[in-house]
């Protein structure tokens, strides 16, 4: 598989997944209808990439562009409504898809943003808002404080992940299973922080 082949996987692949988490947030924590359900899947799963698209100026934004983003969206919210009865038993799960749509985002913003030009930091900053930008746009439509500002490690991790992305990115040669790697890395932390209840440093009152 070539790398471009490998970076739409990974893509389809955390569209997916956030798709399913938005999904699954509209059923357990909104009830929304059907309409809801796939609509905030939807924008949780293309909300962070087209928000980075918009600031590297590609336009059309590639999730809008691509057919293959919109409808991989609108089939995986509109399963989770499908099949919602033994999944919303599960409620660790919308935390764990979640993590997974970070990881993978955190990934592949960061490699869209280097593959179009731009530095380590701005590729960085865009990683992490890709793959914070969808679980962020979730929580503001669900009248929610956004899991960035509140949650047990939810930035830090994404950032993590996009700074070694970067670094990988940077050798004279890399490979499909150091980004995994990337993304494991990034999964692991945001997990541990929800296992742990770890926040980052806050004002003591």
């Amino acid at each position: 598989m070539n790398p471009t082949d490998w970076l739409l996987a990974l893509s389809l692949l955390g569209t997916a997944v956030f798709a399913i988490n938005g999904a699954l947030t509209a059923i357990q924590a909104a009830r929304l209808d059907i309409v809801g359900v796939i609509t905030l899947g939807t924008i949780t799963a293309l909300g962070g990439g087209i928000l980075r698209d918009a600031l590297l100026g590609i336009l059309p934004p590639e999730g809008l562009a691509d057919w293959r983003f919109l409808t991989t969206a609108l089939v995986s919210s509109a399963l989770v409504f499908a099949v919602h009865k033994p999944l919303a038993k599960l409620a660790r799960w919308v935390t764990i898809f979640d993590a997974a749509g970070l990881s993978l985002f955190s990934v592949t913003g960061t490699l869209v943003a280097l593959e179009h030009g731009a530095g380590p930091l701005l590729a960085i900053i865009l990683g992490t808002t890709t793959a914070v930008g969808g679980g962020t746009f979730r929580d503001l439509l669900t009248s929610r404080v956004p899991q960035i500002l509140t949650s047990d490690l939810y930035a830090i991790p994404a950032m993590v992940g996009a700074l070694a992305t970067w670094a990988i990115w940077s050798l004279p040669w890399h490979s499909t299973a150091l980004y995994l790697g990337a993304a494991a890395l990034c999964f692991a932390i945001r997990m541990i922080g929800v296992r742990f209840k770890l926040h980052a440093p806050r004002v003591q009152p």
